[in-house]
């Protein structure tokens, strides 16, 4: 017999065609997202689960007495109780790498439209604003030739600081856990404390993953220490900064410019303060929103569920699971 698996979202063909080789399956087939209750109806009767950015805690794992493996279609995994999961002996898995250069090339995009002011002068001609020369007020800044400083620079980060160091003969400066000594030698990136990097840099990036040590690393304390010119951009997780410090930040002009692909709160609450302000620019969470490598990272985490279901061990196994 086969084992039952769910899949909380739609996928490619390609993908359904592999999972049904191995496994029976049920589909939410809807763009929607599935609703929390319909999801718990669901596991009771699952092994395994291909899933997005579903909560995955104590009240579902309740309800999931066959479950054996979660594969995230994600490379970030904050939506797993992972105590929880181990005390079931249920395994988990992500999507790392195949979502890099995509989430570069959108980190890229929001570093130039918060520079020039994209958004914002998108607007100012659309709303017939323009009648004449624009002055100094409506000027952008530069992004060639400045200081990128990335907070946590693994593959993500690597891939941004190419684009930035070849595309825009930028200056990376970077702080993590341990060096990069491969990012520095090929990048001539420099490692610095957290408090250097938010000091000496241009650009404030932040890529790192959501842990109870990154959890609210930015706040009003970091952002006094940026330069009133530096531009802050949040590629990582919502929960990493400080959103009301970060909406004062730029309402007094304590930094430039913001730009955030994520929030404390998804979707983000239409009555969120940061939303007022011209000087910040803001998109639903698109790091990885192109069809090509979204598909991909459905096809890499069907292969990690089946591989779980076969007993063997999968090829992104997360790292805390790998004794439980």
């Amino acid at each position: 017999m086969k084992p039952k698996v769910f899949i909380t979202r739609k996928v490619a063909a390609e993908v359904k065609e592999y999972i049904a080789k191995y496994c029976d399956f049920r589909m939410w087939d809807s763009e929607d997202p599935i609703p929390r209750q319909v999801l718990l109806q669901e596991v009771p009767e699952i092994d395994g689960l291909l899933n997005h950015t579903n909560k995955i805690d104590d009240e579902l794992l309740g309800r999931a007495l066959k479950l054996k493996v979660v594969s995230n279609m994600s490379s970030g995994y904050n939506n797993f109780d992972i105590e929880a999961m181990k005390r079931r002996k249920i395994i988990a898995t992500n999507t790392p790498g195949v979502l890099d250069e995509t989430v570069a090339d959108n980190v890229m995009a929001l570093i130039l439209a918060s520079a020039r002011r994209i958004p914002e002068l998108d607007r100012y001609v659309k709303e017939g604003k323009w009648d004449k020369l624009i002055g100094e007020d409506l000027f952008g800044t530069d992004v060639h030739d400045t200081a990128l400083g990335i907070i946590g620079m693994g593959r993500i980060g690597k891939a941004i600081a190419y684009r930035a160091k070849f595309g825009f003969h930028m200056r990376i400066l970077y702080h993590n856990q341990s060096n990069n000594l491969l990012g520095e030698q090929e990048l001539g990136a420099r490692f610095c404390s957290l408090d250097q990097l938010l000091q000496e840099s241009d650009f404030v990036l932040i890529t790192t993953p959501l842990t109870d040590k990154t959890r609210n690393m930015i706040g009003a304390r970091e952002f006094s220490l940026m330069k009133d010119s530096a531009i802050f951009v949040n590629a990582s997780r919502g929960e990493t900064v400080d959103e009301s410090a970060l909406y004062q930040a730029l309402k007094n002009g304590v930094i430039r410019a913001a730009a955030l692909d994520v929030y404390a709160k998804e979707p983000v609450d239409p009555n969120n303060p940061l939303l007022q302000l011209n000087n910040i620019v803001t998109v639903p969470h698109i790091g990885s929103a192109v069809k090509e490598t979204r598909d991909a990272m459905a096809l890499l985490g069907a292969e990690n569920l089946v591989k779980a279901l076969q007993g063997e061990e999968p090829p992104n196994l997360i790292d805390e699971f790998r004794i439980i």
